[in-house]
């Protein structure tokens, strides 16, 4: 996950004050309320930005200590109330998946080459013999010494999907910027079994806007996720999708960032209906609180703004250098 979805304070629902926004549809369909934050912000971009980046703190904070206590009748009125705003969800998430998939294309024209434990490969390779593709792109630069924590989290639960998605016309493949030998090293020691491979010389990163140039960070301004922002990292995170027709022919069908990738994190699936739900309770409120490695739970460090992992202790969350 990209250094966004390590927002730093949770202010309101994703974009619930955009208007037109599925957020505000959210927010008008099932009349949440007490959603918004007292924090300053300098200016609309700024707060569109953060709003469609953060998470209510409803959502990331526990609420046990004198949680409302009812009987089984009133337990039961109060579920259905929620069942009814659940199946409102419900049919949005279904009409944006329809809005989705009428979305137009645009066609590849540009060749792109990738390093591969096969050899050079191409994009129409990656497909395998399949009409689909999908490319997580996954923050690990060249020289890193390991993955971003969030990409990490979110490459754990490719491998159960895996087999469904290559019996149903769908290849998927993560692409990072570093080195060939960089990516299988880190891959062996997280064990995982996708396939991985490079774009370290090619310019499918920066064309999908996920890697930035020495010269785009000094200029403290990156194009991501649609829209100009504030450099961060030099790596970040998204999906691309991608359909190969029979003629060849490639085309560029959709892309997300940012918090688009939570969408592929089923253990917060699990956790939104644990009583503590996500439980993110700081420094941040995001999931840098308590997410590390598959294989450093308990070893202590912290995770840096960027959804990077430092050994040792953080003097303060806002202290932290971003690489």
């Amino acid at each position: 996950m990209c250094p966004e979805c390590f927002t730093t304070a949770a202010m309101i629902f994703a974009g619930a004050t955009s208007t037109g926004s599925l957020g505000a549809l959210v927010v008008k369909k099932l009349g949440l309320k007490g959603l918004t934050h007292d924090a300053a912000i300098p200016d609309e971009r700024t707060q569109n930005q953060a709003q469609e980046n953060s998470m209510p703190e409803v959502l990331t904070s526990a609420r046990i200590v004198d949680h409302k206590i009812v009987s089984p009748k009133q337990w039961l009125e109060h579920r259905k109330q929620l069942l009814a705003n659940e199946k409102e969800l419900t049919r949005m998430r279904d009409e944006i998946n329809r809005q989705r998939l009428e979305l137009p294309w645009e066609r590849v024209d540009k060749q792109y080459t990738f390093e591969s434990t096969k050899g050079k490969e191409t994009l129409a390779d990656l497909f395998a013999g399949r009409s689909q593709l999908i490319v997580y792109h996954f923050m690990l630069g060249p020289g890193w010494k390991e993955g971003c924590v969030g990409c990490s989290f979110l490459a754990d639960h490719i491998g159960g999907a895996l087999v469904h998605l290559e019996n149903h016309d769908v290849s998927l493949v993560v692409v990072s910027r570093a080195p060939l030998a960089e990516i299988e090293a880190y891959k062996k020691r997280m064990g995982w079994n996708f396939k991985w491979v490079s774009s370290y010389e090619s310019d499918f990163n920066y064309d999908y806007h996920v890697s930035f140039t020495p010269e785009q960070a000094a200029e403290g301004k990156v194009y991501y996720n649609y829209d100009e922002r504030d450099f961060v990292s030099e790596e970040l995170a998204g999906a691309s999708a991608f359909y190969k027709a029979e003629s060849g022919e490639i085309f560029h069908t959709y892309s997300n960032y940012a918090r688009g990738g939570e969408m592929f994190l089923g253990t917060y699936n699990f956790l939104d209906i644990a009583p503590k739900g996500r439980n993110e309770t700081g420094p941040r409120f995001d999931m840098g609180d308590w997410l590390r490695h598959h294989d450093r739970y308990g070893a202590g460090g912290y995770v840096d703004a960027t959804g990077r992992y430092h050994e040792g202790k953080s003097e303060c969350c806002h202290g932290e250098q971003s690489h």
